[in-house]
């Protein structure tokens, strides 16, 4: 049951599952943790969440394989060691849910809230990874999803996890007690969300009825990753961005902003060389303003750092800011603790240690503000909300996914950013040098998309609205509640213990 429970966790993501198999999917592992003392329910808890992980994160294996020139056993074991990690968390909350239970804690209260406040922990612990929350499997489900401006991701990973603890105490064996306080709350939960989304929606809908409107274009390159960095191609990759930009200027006349993807210039643009020329030309010539990801580095005191960087140019070529990545991928653009294991840096063929870069700023150009979020930040919160209080208009994630292949991860991916969007009232378009890119409105609608591993251009719109988040504005308070609701349940669900011991004793 364990087992099974971990299949239907990991179909219940893109590409191979079903968002819909999330409101069940936890339905074995109680049944597995019925009679189980915590200690069993640890090991039970991390069978299930040890197959979830190695079904949601098996490209793994194909990145350290492709690009890391590692074995194809030491791909499989780096997938298996962070799938074992994440297993963790399952396995503390099935430990949490054998413990109340055996205190005659109420399921329906405890599950929802174990959860949520350990995909919180997760999603923050040894710089967090919050890949495929259990909320994130609802990407498709506009009404649902629209709760994420008051409470986050959570607040959906929450009623999930409640859904699953009533089903199952539907059970025959179960106290008409706990059926009712559980279908009841279930209603009330579910009708909240159901009832906000419908509400949300149509005042969303309303706001960018009479909103201003910006073209934007996003090229996709699909440029080979295997000669992405050779020197010998890199004229030839400006050649191709040149032509799919010049057939998709947003306004004929001038304006509007074109999109590379991440690291589209593949050398440092900040070089005064004939390939930075190549660019301001191809951005000059458009008319509109132009975005794109290129390497950059600063020398500082002897020492070079490099950052993953986006530049924004003007129309007229000139350039208006630079974004440096804030937050980096271990082991992909940075190896942690490297001067305590220095034999790691060999594991990692390729990799360079990047800086940080300073803060979500958003950068401007010709009247409109934007957020930019570089690949891997656009499954992080935190950007979005420090973009949407710093006034930005929209966001851009560019990205390039090449390195998953055909795998489920540019799916995953994509599931993810909808999210900041909704959460900030925003639209955001994403640019991926082998797809997918999208366009997708404040309400977390994909209105566009592209195919994988094709050259693609995307034309569209954002439209510009200024409305506020609870979320955007005070962050992760309903996490906080769940928090202090579980200190609650515990303290309470101790001293029923104690009175039935001293009953017995007595």
């Amino acid at each position: 049951m364990a087992a099974l429970s971990g299949v239907l966790i990991f179909l219940s993501f893109p590409k191979f599952g079903n968002g819909i198999l999330a409101w069940v999917a936890l339905i074995p592992l109680f049944y597995a943790l019925r009679n189980a003392k915590p200690a069993e329910g640890f090991r039970i808890g991390f069978l299930a969440g040890f197959i979830a992980q190695a079904g949601i994160l098996y490209w793994i294996v194909y990145v350290v394989v492709q690009y890391g020139r590692l074995p194809v056993y030491a791909g499989i074991a780096a997938m298996l060691l962070l799938a074992a990690y994440l297993s963790l968390y399952t396995a503390c909350f099935a430990m949490g849910v054998a413990y109340f239970r055996q205190r005659g804690g109420y399921l329906f209260l405890a599950a929802p809230l174990l959860w949520t406040v350990l995909e919180f922990a997760r999603s923050h612990l040894l710089t967090g990874f919050p890949w495929e929350n259990l909320a994130y499997s609802q990407h498709l489900h506009g009404r649902i999803i629209q709760i994420s401006d008051i409470t986050g991701i959570y607040g959906i990973t929450f009623a999930i996890v409640l859904i699953n603890a009533v089903l199952f105490d539907m059970r025959p064996g179960t106290s008409r007690g706990r059926r009712l306080a559980g279908t009841i709350t279930a209603f009330v939960v579910l009708g909240a969300i159901y009832g906000y989304g419908h509400f949300r929606t149509d005042e969303i809908r309303r706001a960018l009825s009479k909103a201003p409107r910006l073209a934007v274009s996003l090229i996709q390159g699909n440029i080979d990753q295997n000669i992405k960095w050779d020197p010998q191609y890199q004229k030839e990759t400006l050649e191709i961005y040149r032509s799919l930009s010049s057939a998709a200027i947003p306004y004929p006349g001038g304006g509007g902003l074109l999109v590379w993807p991440e690291t589209a210039a593949p050398f440092y643009f900040q070089r005064p060389d004939l390939l930075q020329a190549e660019v301001i030309d191809i951005g000059r010539s458009s008319g509109a303003a132009l975005l794109f990801g290129s390497p950059s580095y600063e020398e500082n005191g002897g020492r070079i750092d490099y950052m993953n960087s986006a530049y924004l140019l003007r129309p007229d070529g000139t350039v208006s800011g630079r974004y440096d990545k804030v937050h980096l991928v271990p082991y992909g653009e940075y190896v942690p603790l490297r001067k305590f294991f220095p034999f790691i840096g060999k594991m990692v063929s390729g990799v360079g240690d990047f800086r940080s870069g300073e803060g979500f700023h958003p950068l401007a150009a010709d009247g409109f503000r934007l957020g930019v979020l570089i690949c891997y930040e656009g499954i992080f919160p935190e950007g979005g909300r420090d973009y949407k209080r710093e006034k930005a208009d929209f966001l851009v994630n560019i990205t390039n996914d090449a390195w998953f292949g055909r795998t489920s991860a540019p799916y995953q991916h994509l599931s993810m950013t909808v999210f900041r969007a909704v959460e900030n009232r925003l639209y955001l378009v994403r640019t991926a040098n082998t797809g997918i890119s999208a366009i997708i409105d404040p309400m977390g609608t994909i209105l566009a998309r592209t195919g994988i591993f094709e050259r693609a251009v995307l034309k569209g719109e954002v439209k510009i609205i200024d409305v506020r988040t609870f979320y955007a504005a005070y962050g992760d308070i309903f996490v906080y509640l769940c928090g202090l609701a579980l200190l609650i349940l515990f303290i309470i669900s101790n001293k029923q213990r104690r009175k039935k011991h001293a009953g017995r004793n007595s």
